[in-house]
């Protein structure tokens, strides 16, 4: 176990810069010219047959910012800043509110709620004893491990509201059982497969937990203002995370084949290291408490939310219960934060009220609308069976992640897209957009499109091409599980 140590070092501390490569290198060049050559040519071309001159304004202010958030020549919660000051200024939007109240959403309470949650979990160590205690007690062979480390990763995802939180606290763990499992990266399949399934378990497990990630909250924000849905957690919980086991299993006993591990030893006498580390973080600390104690009162709160207005004569919505577990968490005495200690990502609050007042303005204007009428209309989509165009938009919804790097750029550009879509064919744009919804954590493919991939890529235990050819199977079968589940279990839940 001599090498655990630096490994688990260096996977802690956040990702390595990647270089750019050529290609993003030029966008980014180009990528503020082109911004305002299409926003000049949207804002002041002659206004199309029924096109309100406001949805001319904010599908060019939207299309603009689009153009920046994919090029990133500049920060995106800059070009959010600049979109929500354009959209009053330019007579996008009649109300100033429109533009600016967006940062008052409960959408973004409940993110910053999260954030604190993530930074209590962290620094309590509950999500590493839990890990470890896990591993010991069921993870007798390697695929078991496997499988325990697969679970940790469904149960972190409830806690831990943040991807590359969970990455950062479990590749250090498969390390340590990599270390002693003796398996060298390069030699044999068993770290690969570790870390590939590490990175899909990840995704997988984001996708069935609401509040897993920012993205499916942005999400959630545009389905209930958009498209007049109802979603809380429990809504997400159900319609998603059967999908999200489904997939998760049969893609991990594919991983198996993909990747034998047949032939590979090096696994007696794990156990007792791992205990080892499990003994080193000494008995339950007071911050395990507290933390323990919170999340088990958000969980509780979040699981009974549809039954509180019968029992106690009120409901404490999701939001609610988010903000008030990241309060107890900071509370004096009560909590185990500071403010500072609390790893806030503002500038990712200030991007999503950028890009909820961008889109409420296309959708408010009626310009998505129309939008989504032209390419209906250029597509044949309009003569097409509604099934069919489910199940396109779920696979074109699942691998859109090869174009979008960006989670959250890409729920704010699809997301209301779909919802318009849905609209536009007399469809349920709830259903639709709720399943389109579940494909987009799966950012699995390379290792440039997330913070996660890049953490395990680190390792150095699997190559790109590995990575590419197990995810493609997943995304697959990810893509073809959502469209059965959107056809079956949907309407046994009464999402339809």
């Amino acid at each position: 176990m001599t090498d655990a140590v630096p490994n688990m070092k260096q996977a802690s501390n956040e990702p390595p810069v990647q270089p750019k490569s050529r290609f993003e290198q030029v966008l980014k060049m180009v990528g503020i010219p082109l911004a305002v050559l299409v926003f000049f040519i949207l804002f002041f071309m002659p206004t199309p047959a029924g096109l309100a001159p406001e949805a001319q304004k904010s599908i060019a202010i939207f299309t603009s910012a689009l153009v920046l958030w994919i090029t990133t020549p500049i920060p995106i919660y800059l070009t959010s800043i600049i979109s929500i000051l354009l959209l009053p200024l330019t007579g996008a939007v009649k109300d100033q509110e429109t533009a600016f109240g967006t940062l008052g959403y409960d959408v973004i309470w409940l993110m910053v709620s999260a954030f604190v949650l993530t930074s209590a979990i962290m620094k309590s160590n509950l999500g590493r004893r839990l890990s470890l205690w896990m591993i010991t007690k069921f993870g007798k062979t390697p695929k078991r491990t496997m499988l325990v480390l697969v679970l940790i990763n469904f149960i972190l995802a409830f806690f831990v509201p943040s991807t590359t939180a969970r990455a950062t606290l479990m590749v250090p763990i498969c390390l340590i059982l990599l270390d002693i499992y003796k398996s060298i990266p390069g030699r044999g399949n068993l770290g690969k497969l570790m870390m590939l399934q590490g990175v899909q378990a990840d995704a997988i497990a984001t996708s069935g937990v609401m509040t897993a990630t920012a993205g499916n909250i942005i999400a959630v924000g545009f389905i209930n203002e958009q498209a007049g849905g109802h979603i809380g957690y429990m809504d997400w919980l159900l319609a998603s995370m059967p999908a999200a086991i489904i997939t998760m299993l049969i893609t991990f006993f594919i991983g198996f084949k993909l990747f034998s591990i047949k032939g590979e030893t090096g696994f007696d006498n794990a156990m007792s290291t791992l205990k080892d580390e499990l003994k080193k973080l000494g008995s339950f600390s007071l911050n395990e408490k507290k933390a323990t104690i919170i999340f088990i009162l958000t969980v509780i709160l979040w699981a009974t939310g549809d039954y509180q207005k019968g029992w106690f004569g009120f409901e404490i919505s999701t939001e609610q219960t988010a903000v008030l577990a990241a309060l107890f968490c900071l509370m004096p005495r009560i909590g185990l934060l500071t403010w500072k200690e609390a790893n806030i990502k503002w500038e990712l609050m200030i991007f999503a009220a950028g890009a909820y007042a961008v889109g409420n303005a296309l959708d408010k204007s009626k310009g998505a609308e129309w939008i989504i009428k032209k390419v209906i209309a250029g597509l044949g989509m309009e003569s097409m069976s509604h099934v069919w165009v489910y199940i396109i938009v779920i696979f074109l919804s699942m691998y859109s992640h090869l174009i979008f790097t960006s989670k959250t750029v890409r729920v704010t550009i699809l997301i209301p897209a779909f919802i318009a879509l849905a609209k536009s064919l007399g469809m349920d744009p709830v259903a639709l957009a709720l399943a389109s919804a579940m494909t987009l954590t799966y950012t699995i493919t390379l290792p440039p499109h997330s913070k996660v991939n890049t953490i395990y890529f680190s390792t150095g235990y699997f190559t790109v091409l590995d990575q590419v050819k197990y995810a493609i199977v997943t995304c697959f079968i990810g893509a073809v599980v959502i469209s059965i589940s959107l056809f079956t279990w949907f309407k046994v839940i009464g999402i339809s």
